[in-house]
């Protein structure tokens, strides 16, 4: 099955690691994507602070005993995709404002403001894909006034 980032044209760097669910893995998460964007040349935010997003709400929402998290990152172009795929397809995530004392739900609203695009695939049984692209900033141009 080909997805939006396999149409784009440049090299493709693939980096995909299962995790267990628990803060210890989101946390790894967080620092291997950091490792991993080093090596490809990317910046490294706002994409790390992506996949700790995402990467907690798989351990946080997404938690099934017995059942870790994948977590894939590919970059194709000028694109770079982060992917995270649990267990538990039933919560699939919407973006909402939460209550004012809630303590989640504001996750979902860092990544749509960070991400370039965002979204959920589902499948195949039981998996949750969230996926979020970055488009790699243009250098600017010199010139002053």
């Amino acid at each position: 099955m080909k997805t939006e980032i396999d149409e784009l044209p440049g090299p493709l760097g693939h980096f995909s690691v299962q995790l267990s669910a628990t803060p210890r893995g989101a946390r790894l998460a967080r620092l291997l994507a950091g490792e991993q964007l080093r090596a490809w040349g990317w910046p490294l935010d706002p994409a790390r602070q992506i996949v700790a997003e995402l990467a907690t709400n798989a351990m946080t929402h997404g938690r099934v005993h017995g059942r870790d998290f994948r977590l894939g990152l590919r970059a194709r172009g000028a694109t770079l995709r982060i992917e995270v795929a649990d267990a538990r397809r039933e919560r699939v995530p919407v973006p909402r404002r939460p209550a004012a004392d809630a303590e989640s739900g504001r996750g979902l609203l860092l990544v749509d403001a960070l991400a370039d695009r965002w979204g959920t695939r589902l499948g195949p049984v039981p998996l949750k894909t969230v996926w979020a692209e970055l488009d790699r900033p243009r250098p600017s141009r010199g010139g002053g006034t």
